[in-house]
């Protein structure tokens, strides 16, 4: 069987983080996740119309989440419920690199394994799947991974220059 997304990203480092994250990054075929997220979108018109042109979900503290995770040859799809708001991504690994499909955007991140922690920096986008946007416009895109108290904890970050915040949205899952 060949090893996760994130197992064929991290290589090596994989097997050094914590078991939670390992967990979630090993579903051999479909699973759901829940927990809460409390997020905070931006005030900017500008952000505001960006963050639903990609599907983000609206603003919310303690916010129930669900992720299902189904797990294919050629990649995995994350349907993500904020609340009732629906996000959905596709990954694939892509020459060393994570590629996430979220409504009409391609990313491209490098990721990397510090302290315990999945690190996700973006290094490509592209609109549509064929136009590229200037990295320049994304290095504000980030995201982290961690274990905390026994449950996967993530944090996610968008802002971009003379916009401001995208979103933010942070919380924890365990297996439902």
């Amino acid at each position: 069987m060949n090893p996760s997304i994130f197992g064929q990203v991290l290589g090596d480092a994989f097997h050094t983080l914590p078991p939670r994250i390992r967990d979630i990054h090993s579903i051999a075929s479909r699973e759901s996740w829940r927990g809460e997220a409390t997020i905070t979108r931006g005030t900017n018109p500008i952000a505001n119309l960006l963050a639903r042109i990609v599907g983000l979900p609206p603003g919310g503290a303690r916010t129930p989440t669900t992720v299902e995770f189904v797990i294919e040859a050629d990649g995995e799809t994350w349907r993500r419920d904020f609340g009732g708001a629906r996000m959905v991504s596709r990954y694939r690994a892509l020459d060393g690199r994570l590629r996430e499909r979220l409504g009409p955007m391609d990313f491209v991140f490098a990721l990397e394994a510090r302290d315990g922690e999945i690190f996700w920096r973006t290094v490509g986008v592209r609109l549509l799947g064929v136009l590229p946007l200037p990295s320049s416009w994304f290095t504000q895109v980030l995201c982290r991974e961690r274990e905390f108290e026994g449950r996967y904890e993530f944090l996610v970050e968008a802002s971009m220059p003379l916009v401001g915040r995208l979103i933010r949205y942070e919380g924890w899952l365990v297996r439902a």
